[in-house]
């Protein structure tokens, strides 16, 4: 796989922005940054099409409102905090070079102190978001939220070696990190005690049922404490009656409300970075699934904000490799 310190960054593309934010060529200092990741390895049997996903998401965000009472009041776009840096140029089922040039677009935000949110593409592309951020924070963990563990047995990148990668890369501290809402039939055996084994946490969409949302991201934020989160949100944790655009759908899932309960608890994360992945627009039904992504992401601008009210930082200490306590 080619390194990214062994390639220049490709350019980004432009198609329109996210909620209406202003496009950018380079995020600020205390921005998020909306970047579009429209990569799929091209490898499922019948559901190719997470390439498109960050189209559909933009298109449909006309949908979503800024405003969210529920967290915070206010609109997050406000004094320019939210820019849109279009997507970053890649090619579908060219796995090296593609999880190269999105690695390089991420760490640009990062090291600008701006807090990407990417939008897939499959599961694959938060690798290339992970190794970014790992250079930045090298004490990041990883809080995964999605109907399948993506730690699955095998040295090869694909969406079901993503996290797999992740822990033997050392990008993120597993003891800390969890993976949320695993559930359904499975393509091999032993793929939970696989990731446990990793070091991640596991809580299954059984556990979540039981316990209720609340409960689980309380156990979140306890394990978690202080240290830089990414959240990375697969868009097949839903339910497929309220999101049926998605490449591996699932029944069994939670309905949209409780997502966002679980999501609500999250409040107080230093959130670091932010990707909601998976989209199928050509499996949606009248944009559900990229309108609900929508959605999320617009909670997810309120939990970085307040995340970022609550953990500021001062900009020496950011200067020095940005490690929290």
């Amino acid at each position: 796989m080619m390194d990214s310190s062994d390639t220049e960054s490709r350019p980004l593309m432009r198609r329109g922005t996210f909620l209406g934010v202003p496009p950018a060529s380079a995020a600020q200092p205390g921005q998020i940054a909306v970047l579009g990741l429209p990569f799929d390895c091209g490898t499922h049997a019948t559901r190719i099409g997470s390439r498109q996903g960050p189209a559909s998401f933009r298109a449909m965000s006309s949908e979503v409102r800024p405003f969210y009472p529920p967290l915070a009041d206010i609109d997050p776009r406000a004094g320019n905090r939210v820019v849109d840096l279009g997507d970053v140029d890649v090619v579908a089922s060219a796995i090296g070079p593609s999880l190269a040039a999105m690695e390089h677009a991420v760490l640009d935000i990062v090291r600008a102190d701006a807090v990407p949110l990417c939008v897939g593409g499959d599961g694959t592309v938060t690798l290339p978001v992970l190794r970014a951020l790992s250079k930045r924070y090298p004490e990041l963990v990883l809080v995964h939220i999605d109907a399948h563990t993506d730690a699955y047995p095998g040295e090869d990148v694909n969406t079901g070696t993503t996290f797999t990668r992740a822990a033997a890369e050392g990008l993120i501290d597993t003891r800390r990190s969890f993976h949320i809402g695993a559930r359904g039939t499975m393509p091999v055996g032993g793929a939970y005690d696989h990731t446990r084994a990793l070091g991640y946490r596991l809580i299954s969409g059984d556990d979540v049922r039981r316990r209720g949302p609340a409960a689980i991201a309380a156990e979140v934020r306890e394990v978690v404490g202080n240290r830089p989160v990414h959240l990375s949100f697969d868009m097949d944790y839903f339910d497929p009656s309220a999101a049926p655009g998605v490449a591996t759908p699932t029944w069994g899932g939670p309905q949209v409300a409780e997502v966002f309960d679980l999501l609500h608890g999250l409040r107080g994360l230093d959130l670091v970075g932010v990707d909601i992945n998976t989209l199928s627009p050509p499996h949606d039904v009248q944009g559900m699934a990229a309108m609900l992504a929508g959605h999320v992401a617009v909670i997810a601008l309120h939990l970085v904000q307040l995340g970022q009210a609550e953990h500021r930082l001062n900009a020496g200490h950011r200067q020095n490799g940005g490690t929290r306590p």
